[in-house]
């Protein structure tokens, strides 16, 4: 390829990776409409659990051991959501998960975490309405 072509490949390229940041959610679009969904939907229920586990957190300020254990069994959690989805969605290290599952994957997978997230959430929202240990 002569030189002369190198900008325009650039501009090309580069239009492409900015194009894929403004896919926005259409859920009766293209598969990357829905992924755009799954994105929005899975940032939804995270942003939601955070606010949770916050709130959880300053109601139990006086008792710095139940917030310990809290920590401790929140980073549990997450090493159980990647664990989870990780058998959800197995597929031999050599295949990847594209060849699995499709073009489906990204989509289903986002779906799938927000949908243990808010598990997650309503199990907090528990102990932030009702108590802990109660």
């Amino acid at each position: 390829m002569s030189g002369r072509w190198m900008p325009l490949l650039v501009c090309f390229v580069s239009l492409a990776c900015f194009a894929k940041d403004e896919v926005k959610c259409n859920d009766i679009g293209t598969q990357q409409e829905l992924e755009a969904c799954a994105r929005d939907d899975f940032n939804k229920a995270d942003k939601e659990l955070n606010e949770t586990y916050q709130a959880l957190i300053d109601k139990e300020a006086a008792d710095p051991l139940f917030i310990s254990k809290l920590r401790v069994a929140q980073r549990a959690w997450l090493a159980f959501l990647e664990a989870d989805l990780e058998a959800q969605f197995a597929c031999p290290e050599d295949k990847g998960k594209l060849w699995c599952w499709g073009s489906m994957y990204p989509m289903s997978y986002l779906f799938r975490k927000a949908e243990l997230t808010r598990e997650r959430t309503r199990h907090l929202e528990r102990f932030l309405n009702e108590g802990h240990g109660e």
